[in-house]
């Protein structure tokens, strides 16, 4: 809305069917995200994201970041046994 009203500024959700809303800094405590729209019964654990975080790591590529730390993202809500429930999946990663 800001947007359109000729307001530039930092937008922190995206997306139609899966709506993404980000929150946090890289020098705050933890980073994460927010997912509306998830079906319920789909398959979903940590080990399904990690490598998407993997290939941020130092030295992956020459355009990858010098930090230091390795993430690792926790599923926070929204899941059960490694199952969507079709409610918002809650996701951070915590800054060392």
């Amino acid at each position: 809305v800001a947007a359109r009203r000729g307001t530039h500024g930092a937008m922190s959700t995206f997306g139609r069917v899966f709506r993404v809303t980000t929150f946090g800094e890289s020098h705050g405590a933890s980073v994460g995200c927010v997912v509306d729209g998830v079906p319920p019964r789909m398959p979903l654990a940590e080990s399904d994201v990690q490598p998407s975080l993997d290939r941020r790591r130092p030295g992956q590529s020459s355009i990858t970041t010098s930090r230091a730390e390795a993430d690792a993202v926790r599923i926070l809500s929204g899941t059960e046994r490694g199952v969507t429930l079709g409610t918002p999946v809650a996701m951070v990663v915590a800054n060392r």
